[in-house]
């Protein structure tokens, strides 16, 4: 498929996913949320792709929503509030929900600013990555009346806490990288001529990992916020079960014994 929003490219185990609107920052619009959607289907089902890398083009990561161009028409029979309920139950929700719930490991390099909608956007991946240079800014309350969209309100308090997810969202003030990393927002911060060299690297340690093994690992984890002990100790007994007839579990521990890397389906 030819994108115009976004680039897409697979090259040993990766799919790289480029957020290819440089001149809006990067800012999410209709089209640019359909073809990622449609980049994301074709990564989960391609069988050589093993993890999505997920980035940004020139100077900023993503904007946040585009509030120029949003590409959402309005037939006049909808009020501004009805047209924003309906561009998130048709574009902005689907867009996140697909993001959160993808089965293959996500890695987001955060090249500069990440802003709005772009937070939930980055915060979705399962390693986020960001250069030293950028930074986080919610400013749907300070600035717009609203209140922090495209799962920047799930994110945020289980990975900060409810303090520092609240300030975050009511005072809008930018979160440094470093800080974000300190703060466990997002895993590390690193020397921007770096960013992308890191998160290859990283790309490429996960695309020799058991690929069951890491949609489960994501499957459990999601699902532990909402169980109780003892429902996720089961949850984990069932797992663990199910993956130990697989066999890379025989190739880990023969690699082990070995003294070798294992060498994953």
């Amino acid at each position: 498929m030819d994108y115009s929003t976004i680039t897409y490219a697979v090259a040993d185990g990766v799919a790289t996913l480029t957020l290819n609107r440089p001149q809006a920052l990067n800012s999410l619009n209709k089209t640019l949320m359909e073809e990622m959607r449609v980049a994301m289907g074709e990564a989960a089902a391609d069988e050589a792709v093993r993890v999505l890398l997920i980035t940004g083009a020139g100077r900023g990561f993503c904007a946040g929503a585009d509030l120029a161009d949003s590409g959402f028409p309005n037939d006049g029979s909808r009020s501004t509030g009805q047209q924003v309920a309906h561009s998130m139950e048709i574009g902005y929700n689907p867009f996140a929900r697909d993001l959160g719930q993808f089965p293959k490991p996500v890695i987001v390099a955060v090249n500069g600013v990440c802003a709005g909608g772009g937070v939930g956007l980055a915060l979705a991946g399962d390693i986020v990555l960001a250069a030293k240079s950028a930074y986080f800014v919610q400013v749907f309350g300070p600035k717009l009346g609203l209140v922090p969209d495209v799962g920047v309100t799930w994110y945020t308090p289980r990975l900060v806490g409810r303090a520092r997810a609240r300030a975050l969202a009511l005072l809008g003030d930018r979160l440094p990288a470093e800080k974000a990393a300190e703060w466990g927002l997002i895993w590390e911060a690193v020397d921007d001529d770096k960013l992308m060299e890191t998160a290859h690297a990283l790309a490429a340690r996960l695309a020799k990992g058991p690929r069951e093994g890491f949609a489960k690992i994501k499957e459990v984890l999601d699902a532990s916020p909402s169980n109780s002990l003892e429902a996720q100790l089961e949850l984990e007994r069932v797992t663990q079960g199910g993956l130990a007839d697989h066999p890379n579990f025989r190739e880990g521990v023969i690699a082990f014994l070995k003294k070798r890397d294992p060498a994953f389906q």
